[in-house]
């Protein structure tokens, strides 16, 4: 069920693309829109989880750096029945992790300085072992997909917004073409913020299989919610497209960042954890 939404959600991302498309040149500008989006997914399946870990300011770390890191990596690859990911490091006092990578082969898994001193070792279990099913459900091509065409979408309704609009001949007349450039790219955030929202739910409990200790991965949510509401992250800062792929949402913001949040609310993901753990 959760991967048919997954798929539904990302078909109406990309007919968003293809509207937009639409309504600057007609079918000409649909084709080339749809040129445009194969490209860019072409492009995102070879070298998102590149571009993310630059982004992220993320530096290998290898055995030798964190052993008892690298160890806990390995075991619940295992557990999980997943090759050995790469391992890396973000130097950001937040704690906070994340996955990426076009499959379990080229995995990589992220964990910031402050995750690692903050959390406790079964904590710290739980969190990776949440990143590792990101790893084992694809998710991490999903939302790097995701996240590539949502950008796209954003920029071609900039480059319409500067050179659009003008065909009163159009669906809706020269008003509607506006109204379609200036809200797709608020519908793609939603629609990318639903398809993160049902990829954590899914992880969550895929790790806490993966672990054998959903109330780890309870205690690590609420505790990392608590400390990065007052930690910034430059990197995330810097690069917004980022946070969908952490496992909690590292940007600051008030009451209207909330509602829009890639993330599910902290509290119910914990309730379903500790739920999960009293069965």
């Amino acid at each position: 069920m959760n991967m048919m939404k997954t798929g539904i959600l990302m078909a109406a991302m990309t007919a968003l693309f293809l509207a937009i498309g639409y309504a600057l040149g007609r079918e000409t500008g649909m084709v080339m829109a749809l040129a445009f989006a194969i490209a860019t997914n072409v492009f995102a399946y070879w070298n998102a989880d590149k571009m993310v870990l630059r982004m992220a300011g993320a530096r290998e770390a290898g055995p030798s750096d964190l052993p008892e890191f690298h160890r806990l990596i390995g075991r619940l690859a295992r557990n999980a029945g997943l090759p050995m990911p790469k391992v890396y490091v973000i130097d950001s006092g937040q704690p906070n992790a994340f996955a990426t990578g076009r499959n379990p082969a080229n995995a990589a898994v992220a964990a910031t300085t402050g995750l690692l001193r903050t959390l406790s070792p079964d904590e710290i279990e739980g969190v990776m072992a949440h990143e590792l099913a990101h790893v084992k459900n694809r998710d991490t091509l999903i939302m790097a997909m995701t996240a590539t065409i949502s950008g796209a979408i954003a920029m071609l309704a900039n480059f319409g917004f500067l050179f659009g609009g003008r065909d009163r001949n159009a669906p809706g007349g020269a008003v509607g073409q506006i109204l379609l450039i200036i809200l797709a790219p608020l519908a793609a955030m939603i629609v990318q913020m639903a398809i993160s929202r049902t990829r954590e739910y899914a992880a969550d409990r895929g790790g806490a299989e993966i672990s054998g200790d959903p109330r780890a991965l309870a205690d690590a949510l609420a505790k990392i919610d608590a400390y990065a509401r007052g930690i910034p992250m430059a990197a995330a800062e810097a690069h917004p497209e980022t946070a969908q792929m952490m496992i909690m949402n590292p940007l600051s913001g008030g009451v209207i960042a909330g509602l829009f949040s890639t993330h599910p609310p902290t509290g119910e993901r914990v309730a379903r954890l500790r739920a999960m753990a009293r069965s």
